[in-house]
């Protein structure tokens, strides 16, 4: 027996996938800083996997649902709008980078690659984790209830 998938699982799928990149982009980082190319190379290739399966899905949850509204009310409203906006920022900024950043490494401009990927990691993590509080805060924590 087969369960289908509901547009109201997908908000579930898309933080699975941004949880995943940031575990993905921990491990490539403590390969790189041990030596290990190969392995670096193949985490971050996973990380850019699991962060274009979270940009399809998004894609298809938002063009079915529209944007969530945020249940919580009092001084918890500017503390997530604070951390949802800087992670938009965040995302818009790392769409082109971090496929700037794969593009010097797979060419094998490695001083130039480490140069942007200096930059670019802590803030594509910023955004893979900040994606994950704005989920957990948004719809488990304080779900919108209609009101």
């Amino acid at each position: 027996m087969t369960v289908p998938i509901t547009v109201q699982d997908l908000p579930h799928l898309i933080a699975g996938f941004n949880a995943l990149s940031v575990v993905f982009m921990t491990v490539g980082y403590i390969f790189i800083r041990q030596g290990a190319r190969d392995k670096h190379r193949a985490m971050m290739l996973c990380a850019a996997g699991a962060s274009a399966l979270f940009l399809v899905v998004y894609v298809i949850y938002k063009l079915n649902s529209g944007f969530a509204k945020f249940g919580g009310e009092g001084t918890i409203r500017p503390i997530y709008f604070t951390i949802l906006i800087v992670h938009v920022l965040g995302a818009i900024a790392i769409t082109p980078l971090v496929p700037m950043t794969f593009w010097r490494a797979l060419t094998g401009q490695f001083e130039r690659h480490r140069a942007l990927a200096r930059w670019v990691w802590p803030l594509w993590m910023y955004v893979g984790i900040s994606g994950v509080v704005v989920y957990v805060m948004a719809v488990h924590m304080y779900p919108f209830t209609g009101g």
